[in-house]
C-alpha cells in the first residue's frame, strides 16, 4: 500500500510541472523562439509519458 501512495504522489507532483511546461512551450512558441520552444515540448512530452506510465501502474495495483 505504501508503494501505491508513493506513485499516486508521484503522479501529482508531476502534473503542475508538465502543465508549467506546457505553457511554457507555448509562450516560448508565440514568441517565435523554436529552439526553445522544441526544448519544453520535449521536455513536457517526456514527462507526461513518464507520468502515464506512472498512472498505469496505479491502475494495475488498484485492480489488485
Amino acid at each position: 500500500m505504501e508503494q501505491f501512495l508513493v506513485l499516486l504522489q508521484a503522479y501529482n507532483s508531476m502534473q503542475p510541472i508538465i502543465s508549467r511546461l506546457y505553457a511554457e512551450y507555448e509562450q516560448a512558441f508565440e514568441h517565435e523562439d523554436y529552439a526553445d520552444a522544441s526544448l519544453l515540448e520535449a521536455r513536457a512530452n517526456r514527462l507526461f509519458q513518464e507520468a502515464d506510465s506512472i498512472l498505469q501502474v496505479i491502475s494495475e495495483h488498484e485492480n489488485d
